[in-house]
């Protein structure tokens, strides 16, 4: 992305000066720094230009994207330049009470309410705006744009900060809260590869059959899709997909296969699912309690019921995390897992410093926090790992009630 403005801003003060007042993108400031040492989660490059009389900071990142952080814990994305950037605390200077509305909520609305803040930035700076605003943009060569499709282009800049730009206090390692619009649960992009190629295996799509039988992760990945999207005509697709399953041994997701054949309570299925527990040793003892060829179709169905009861279920939510961190890393997704466990951590120190500070008896399964600091060591993560371990002491150490 380009910086041609950014470059403008640095050679005329007058135009510097009319960035700082009245649209609170100070130069200067960048020299005082953020209110505290800062990295992106990513380990990504950032370079601060600019800051606001609020506290807050403009970062540049690696790519170009323009981070904005307050001074009370948040961060976003705001642009996938500075040009961009600009344009939008330019034509928004509210912005950051624009982040409270959303594209969806109509022109009408949007509109208003972005009049009124401008009203009150007017009667608060006893300032035209609109002149100094229009000496800008000509300046900048920026387009007049409405306030409808700068509040587009905001939130399509702010959707983009989890996971690639996720703040954390350099220090103690705690991830920034975003500004704006909460991402996707973890789920949905964990789970995108594998929906499409469930999508194609249904309407039998012979190559996408093939990458599928060949790839371990995507077979595990169109199993988790028809976990959660189960349907009466799968069952001929779920046999192809548990015995091709067979060939990672005893995985949760061979097991879920052979739970989501064994729901439809079909006869001829026992031998099938004989067949695949003798896999091997590991398989044998997993599924030791499928009933054997010739067993009532009945019997079959409840043990499917009751597995599938016991450990998946047919709400993503309710999956444990590391089901979907594991899912990511294995496609790749190495800032998505990331992210989602520093902010899983984030979660669980907060509780416990809400329970210390009521005195409340509640205890955490500290076996969550050592997976936790297993996980961040893996990732490469030795602030994190440390976090989780001193959390993990301090609760091991804690007295009983």
């Amino acid at each position: 992305m380009t910086d041609h403005a950014l470059a403008l801003l640095r050679q005329d003060a007058r135009l510097a000066a009319l960035a700082d007042f009245p649209f609170n993108f100070s130069l200067a400031r960048a020299e005082h720094g953020h209110v505290e040492p800062v990295r992106l989660a990513s380990g990504g490059p950032l370079e601060i230009v600019a800051g606001d009389d609020t506290g807050g900071t403009y970062f540049v990142c690696g790519d170009g994207s323009v981070l904005y952080a307050d001074s009370e814990g948040g961060a976003g994305i705001i642009g996938s330049g500075v040009d961009e950037a600009l344009e939008i605390v330019i034509g928004l200077p509210g912005w950051h009470d624009c982040t409270r509305l959303s594209p969806q909520d109509g022109e009408e609305r949007i509109l208003a309410y972005v009049a009124e803040v401008e009203r009150e930035i007017r009667e608060e700076c006893e300032i035209s705006l609109d002149a100094e605003r229009a000496e800008l943009r000509a300046a900048l060569g920026f387009p007049e744009r409405s306030p409808v499709e700068l509040m587009r282009m905001l939130h399509a800049a702010l959707a983009r900060t989890e996971p690639g730009f996720v703040l954390l206090g350099a220090e103690e390692g705690g991830a920034y809260d975003l500004i704006g619009p909460p991402p996707p649960p973890v789920w949905e992009p964990v789970l995108a590869q594998g929906r499409g190629d469930l999508a194609a295996l249904r309407a039998g799509d012979t190559a996408v059959w093939e990458a599928v039988a060949a790839d371990a992760v995507r077979r595990r990945l169109a199993l988790r899709a028809a976990q959660f999207d189960r349907r009466d005509g799968d069952l001929e697709l779920l046999r192809r997909l548990l015995r091709y399953e067979t060939r990672s041994s005893l995985t949760d997701e061979l097991r879920l296969a052979a739970v989501l054949v064994g729901l439809h309570g079909r006869a001829e299925d026992l031998p099938l699912l004989d067949e695949v527990r003798e896999t091997d040793f590991d398989t044998a003892c997993g599924l030791s309690e499928i009933p054997r060829p010739g067993a009532d179709p009945a019997e079959l169905r409840r043990w499917a019921q009751d597995t599938d009861r016991l450990f998946f279920g047919t709400d993503p939510a309710d999956e444990p995390l590391c089901t979907w961190t594991d899912l990511a890393l294995d496609q790749g997704l190495t800032d998505l897992a990331l992210v989602a466990l520093i902010r899983r951590f984030d979660a669980i120190e907060l509780d416990q410093s809400l329970l210390r500070r009521s005195d409340d008896p509640s205890s955490l399964d500290t076996g969550e926090l050592s997976a936790l600091a297993d996980d961040f060591e893996r990732l490469g993560e030795p602030v994190q790992a440390e976090r989780a371990r001193r959390l993990y002491v301090a609760l091991q150490d804690r007295p009983r009630h």
